[in-house]
């Protein structure tokens, strides 16, 4: 069959081979190789004609199938659906954890992106062998990769990128590449794309500025900040919080995390930024009976529902805008970046 002139099969590649497949098929619909309603090889066909196994191939079809990018007729043979999938505009959106906040802003870009797209959401889980395999195996697929760059060494330590990961990114055609929440890692991608980004340590430093007169009622504060963790959070996060401590000339101290028999004093004051710490945290307050918000103040990283819900004092930025934002420049084809609010939210723990 003369559609398989255009498949290609990189017997060196460390790509599956179903995967292979897989692209290769989307890609050149992508191109207009292939249109809607045309016939396919035939399992046993694509199988003799590249020297894969049956099964490869079936795998293949399978996945293409489910994602309505094939269909098969009894009888007749495999053909290119109809779908709306190869029509709309494909999106990549890699995200490094599932996060309350990224869950945010996903669902955000999700409504405001329109009925003309299509998205695939991937969590590398600040890997950056995983972040790399799906570069690679996705790299021809897709309109636009919109990227949320966080990563960890062997330290369990946050780190912004590694030179394999630019140069892996800096292959993306710029039109295409979206960078979102992290400007350190897009300072290191030349030429003009759409960023929208947090600045974490002067973000903290002026959200901090703005609760000035309510965190000197306190006598010490006290980042808690993980210093190794699964999902490890910015160093600018920390360097942030220093200089508004020193430059104000307040008493504090670095935890890393909220032990289950911490010492609490009248006059101390927490900023939490994983869940779990500011959970334990208000237990304990609760069961020395210290009075939230006046024996003890809490300031949570990012705000939630359940947190406006408790009376939860937060410094957040909006995790909304940024969904919202992506989506209109590209809707709009509006290429700059963009720096997103951060707020302090003023409640009953502080």
């Amino acid at each position: 069959m003369e559609l398989t002139k255009f498949i290609k099969i990189d017997e060196n590649s460390r790509v599956p081979k179903y995967q292979q497949i897989i692209d290769s098929i989307i890609y050149n619909i992508s191109l207009g190789n292939f249109i809607m309603d045309q016939k396919i090889p035939s399992i046993n066909m694509f199988s003799e004609e590249f020297y894969l196994s049956r099964d490869t191939v079936e795998k293949a079809y399978s996945i293409l199938k489910e994602r309505n990018i094939i269909t098969s007729i009894r009888g007749k043979g495999f053909y290119i659906s109809k779908t709306k999938l190869i029509s709309k505009v494909n999106i990549l959106f890699l995200v490094n954890k599932l996060s309350t906040y990224k869950q945010k802003t996903y669902n955000s870009f999700i409504q405001n992106i329109g009925p003309n797209s299509h998205t695939e959401l991937h969590i590398y889980h600040c890997d950056e062998n995983l972040f790399l395999n799906l570069l690679e195996k996705y790299k021809s697929a897709f309109d636009y990769f919109i990227i949320m760059p966080h990563f960890k060494d062997d330290n369990q330590k946050h780190i912004s990128y590694t030179l394999n990961i630019i140069n892996k990114v800096k292959k993306i055609p710029r039109n295409k590449l979206i960078i979102l929440d992290n400007t350190k890692f897009a300072k290191k991608i030349d030429g003009s794309f759409i960023e929208i980004f947090q600045d974490f340590e002067n973000d903290i430093y002026n959200a901090l500025k703005q609760a000035l007169s309510k965190i000197k009622k306190y006598k010490k504060i006290m980042l808690v900040y993980h210093d190794k963790a699964i999902y490890p959070y910015p160093r600018r996060i920390l360097h942030g919080f220093k200089k508004f401590c020193i430059e104000h000339d307040l008493d504090f101290e670095i935890l890393n995390e909220i032990y289950d028999d911490m010492v609490l004093k009248n006059g101390d004051l927490f900023i939490t930024i994983e869940e779990a710490d500011l959970v334990n945290l208000v237990k304990q307050t609760r069961e020395q009976e210290f009075k939230l918000g006046e024996d003890i103040g809490i300031i949570s990283y990012n705000d939630t529902p359940l947190k406006e819900l408790l009376g939860i004092t937060v410094i957040s930025t909006d995790f909304k805008i940024i969904g919202q934002t992506a989506a209109n420049m590209i809707v709009n084809n509006d290429c700059k970046k963009v720096q997103v609010p951060f707020n302090f939210i003023d409640r009953e723990s502080l």
